[in-house]
């Protein structure tokens, strides 16, 4: 079986946290492969960050794709890994040419390139993934399954949470390079705290449950002065079905790190996930509550899930893996695409639907919390 060939647009500057996780990532299972790169904005540094890592470079990501179309390389699927204002530009440039993108979130920079980015997948019918990263760890993909398999029952409350504490002090002043773009509302959008970490704790609302928000009611705040966009997110919604969604989001929590999780309350269970336990899903039933643990020797995974265990329980998989899994969904939708055979069915997770939900969702907060909390339809 061939390795498929992966492309990445950005994420080669010395500093990139997240351009490294996804070279780990698509790197995993050995089954994929990271030939190109247009990794920096500047084409010369571009093109020294490829040769740094045994890639062929290019100055930009259209010359990527025009050696991909002469023939001149071969590009299965490209990751973006560019700041917000970047990812509807080059994830249509690649789309317009069916080559399948798996792209950062959030989708695009605004609703309008959502909506607009959604129908253009739609047409062409190429695969896209949304990386949401935590939607990518096994537990959290077992909370799915129990969710709509009806195990805890109607869903009735979610509570969804991201808490961080890195940008509690004025860090963009300190030439910190993962803070500056962060509240730049020319790069970032109409939302920092929302877009880059509300949108996790909205998707374990929406993806999870299975359940769209229909409307919202936010608090967005803004603490440390001379910020433009806010650093703390806070919303109350209401989802399809009638049930309440508490969604909420900071990155002033002193001493916080990646406390990213949910509570789902149903009719008749409970369901909680921690990331930072993240090998670790707990199941309430009223008399009784059960741990499940991460583990591919463990039967109460479905199969849809099996194929994305690679460990036996105890030796626990995490982020490098979550974020793998969504490389590897690409991968099957890919191969399954290509006609190749006895592929393993490609797990749904975050793609065009939820990335424009996404969007309506910060965009219906930003305005709620600009009318006093006043509700607003989000969909």
């Amino acid at each position: 079986m061939d390795k498929i060939k992966v492309g990445m647009v950005g994420g080669g500057g010395p500093k990139s946290f997240f351009g490294n996780v996804h070279r780990f990532a698509i790197a995993l299972d050995t089954t994929r492969s990271l030939t190109a790169g247009a990794l920096r904005s500047n084409p010369d540094d571009s093109i020294e960050a490829a040769r740094g890592l045994g890639i062929r470079g290019f100055p930009d990501y259209r010359a990527m794709l025009e050696a991909h179309k002469k023939g001149e390389m071969s590009l299965d699927y490209v990751t973006i890994v560019t700041t917000n204002e970047a990812h509807y530009s080059q994830a249509r440039t690649f789309i317009e040419d069916e080559v399948p993108v798996l792209c950062e979130k959030p989708m695009t920079f605004n609703v309008e390139e959502a909506r607009e980015l959604g129908e253009l997948i739609e047409d062409k019918k190429v695969p896209f993934i949304l990386a949401h990263t935590y939607t990518g760890h096994a537990m959290v993909m077992l909370a799915r399954e129990f969710v709509h398999n009806g195990d805890i029952g109607r869903v009735r409350k979610v509570e969804a949470w991201y808490n961080q504490g890195w940008l509690s002090e004025p860090v963009e002043a300190m030439a910190v390079p993962q803070a500056q773009w962060r509240f730049n509302p020319k790069r970032a959008g109409i939302s920092c705290c929302g877009g880059d970490i509300g949108t996790h704790a909205y998707m374990a609302a929406r993806w999870v449950t299975g359940l769209e928000v229909v409307k919202v009611s936010a608090r967005l705040n803004t603490f440390v002065e001379g910020r433009v966009l806010d650093d703390d997110f806070n919303v109350i919604a209401e989802l399809e079905n009638g049930a309440t969604a508490i969604i909420t989001a900071t990155q002033i929590a002193v001493g916080y790190k990646n406390d990213n999780g949910f509570r789902i309350f149903g009719s008749k269970g409970s369901i909680e996930w921690h990331q930072e336990r993240a090998e670790k899903l707990l199941v309430r039933r009223g008399r009784t509550d059960e741990i499940y643990w991460i583990g591919a020797n463990f039967d109460y995974f479905p199969a849809k899930i099996k194929p994305y265990l690679r460990l036996p329980g105890g030796h626990h998989e995490d982020y490098f893996a979550a974020l793998a899994n969504l490389h590897l969904t690409m991968e099957f939708m890919v191969r399954k695409r290509r006609g190749e055979k006895e592929i393993p069915e490609a797990y749904p997770h975050p793609g065009v639907t939820e990335g424009i939900g996404g969007m309506e969702f910060v965009a219906a907060a930003v305005k709620s919390s600009r009318g006093n909390g006043v509700w607003i339809d989000s969909r």
